[in-house]
């Protein structure tokens, strides 16, 4: 695909075939949809499942995104035949916070790391083979917990095949196959782009635990400008507290930017003066509502605060 099908900021979720890696399939997301492209928990060439790939202004998400909790399901080979007991003991001594070193072929530093184990199911143990479901923080190396299990066994195992089946709240139902994106790419060439925009999901959708912020069409543009939000041009709020990080919505429910709040909910009243967020990524376009503040003409109070 020559011409650009997709203009704006979202996410689409990949369903990574095994075989590509990351870099790759995010590579020929960008080329269908002629965007800038970036992806969010890098799976390795081996590994299958859930790719977050963010478009356009999204790619500003990747902090955060980076920090979602995981779901993979493994099958894990053990070099010796151990009792389904024995290996559902153990997997349980391994919930919990754990040290890990990463693995010699991953692309970061080998320094010793601290992470979570929310939950090991164990699904299934067919002689040597046993397959499970984990849930754990971001940055948990699969493969290495694979090797201490089998430590632990004594009888010493290793991770055979990996599928992650979720990244924070996006399931691997909701993914689509780089074949299904390059169908849709070319039927929205051809002009229907239904099927292309009912797979590209909303920038908000990867923040849907934070507080929301509703603020007046007169602000939108200042803000997209990096100006700080006052009360004044704040509609409703969610509760929060100073510190937070929060997402800024017109009244139309676009997604305008994340911000910081500089109070707690509690210390103002929409509609009255006073700073409340300061933005830290905007994703909306400056020009996409109409200007409603006046430039200063004092160059130090150029950006103007959002106060209409």
């Amino acid at each position: 695909m020559h011409a650009s099908l997709w203009n704006g900021s979202g996410i689409i979720l990949i369903d990574k075939p095994r075989g590509p890696s990351s870099h790759q399939v995010t590579a020929w997301v960008g080329a269908l949809l002629g965007c800038r492209v970036g992806h969010s928990g890098t799976l390795d060439p081996q590994v299958s499942g859930v790719l977050l790939v963010m478009l356009g202004n999204a790619v500003r998400l990747a902090p955060l995104l980076l920090k979602h909790d995981k779901e993979y399901v493994c099958l894990m080979r053990l070099h010796a035949d151990v009792a389904r007991e024995r290996v559902e003991q153990v997997a349980q001594e391994f919930s919990g916070k754990i040290y890990q070193r990463p693995p010699r072929k991953s692309a970061v530093k080998r320094s010793l790391r601290i992470r979570s184990i929310h939950c090991i199911e164990i699904l299934d143990v067919h002689n040597r083979c046993v397959l499970f479901r984990v849930q754990c923080d971001a940055g948990t190396y699969i493969r290495s917990l694979c090797h201490h299990m089998g430590l632990a066994l004594g009888t010493g195992a290793h991770m055979q095949e990996l599928r992650r089946t979720r990244s924070g709240t996006f399931g691997e139902h909701m993914a689509h196959t780089l074949h299904d994106l390059s169908d849709a790419c070319i039927r929205s060439a051809e002009g229907d782009g239904a099927p292309l925009r009912s797979m590209i999901l909303p920038v908000d959708a990867a923040v849907p635990d934070l507080p929301r912020i509703t603020i007046r069409d007169t602000a939108v543009d200042a803000i997209c400008h990096g100006a700080q939000l006052s009360g004044v041009g704040i509609d409703s709020c969610d509760p929060f507290t100073k510190g937070t990080t929060v997402a800024v919505l017109s009244r139309n429910n676009e997604f305008i930017c994340l911000g910081t709040a500089l109070l707690s909910s509690s210390e103002f009243t929409p509609g009255t003066t006073g700073l409340v967020i300061a933005p830290t990524v905007v994703f909306m376009k400056p020009g996409t509502y109409a200007r409603g503040w006046k430039k200063a003409k004092n160059k130090e109070t150029d950006a103007a605060i959002a106060k209409r």
